[in-house]
């Protein structure tokens, strides 16, 4: 029997480091932002859904959804929140669960990158699950950086999420970002040793 590895992190904490270097190591990872992005274009599982839902409006006239509107509709009114965090979320769980068991018949160890994993309580599908860290101020000057906001809107951004502290509690393992990208690199090396390690037990 092969592993399942889940990671999660927060905005900005260098959960895409980890995920190209293990692609680059030649391991599947399943990507959930980008699974959820395929499923939002034309055509896919969550766009019908949200036309059906909201009506043509929400479509720009090259055929794709009005993000921004979109964004608008639902966080302003809490009943179409929850109305978007149960639909849309059945249906992202549904195309996650299908890629797991189609990679579980293929790969010894495979990852699935899933940024909201201990929120929406995904723990259950994983062998183990890996969280990429950084110090709370360390997160903030990085997501400046990366997406050139002013402290008060990279704060804003966090709060939308969990802190890390609290996931760091719940994850198997935990790879501490707050060095370099060789060093943050290191520690998945090392991870990948033990487990291969025990596969071959």
């Amino acid at each position: 029997m092969g592993k399942i590895i889940g990671i999660t992190g927060g905005i900005a904490s260098g959960k895409s480091t980890v995920t190209n270097f293990l692609r680059k190591q030649g391991f599947q990872v399943v990507d959930a932002d980008a699974v959820v992005h395929q499923l939002q274009k034309p055509g896919g599982r969550l766009f019908e859904a949200l036309v059906q839902h909201f009506g043509q409006k929400i479509i720009l006239e090259n055929g794709e959804l009005n993000r921004i509107l979109l964004a608008s509709l639902i966080f302003s009114n809490t009943d179409e929140r929850e109305w978007s965090k149960q639909i849309q979320g059945e249906i992202i769980r549904e195309e996650l669960a299908t890629l797991r068991d189609q990679l579980a018949q293929t790969e010894e160890i495979f990852f699935m990158d899933i940024p909201l994993l201990f929120e929406q309580d995904y723990v259950s599908w994983f062998d183990e699950t890996w969280l990429v860290y950084v110090d709370r101020d360390v997160q903030v000057e990085r997501l400046m950086k990366r997406d050139q906001l002013s402290e008060d809107e990279a704060e804003f951004r966090l709060a939308a999420q969990w802190p890390l502290e609290k996931k760091k509690d719940l994850a198997s393992y935990v790879l501490d970002n707050n060095g370099s990208r060789d060093q943050l690199v290191s520690q998945v090396v090392t991870q990948l040793k033990i487990i291969e390690s025990q596969l071959i037990d």
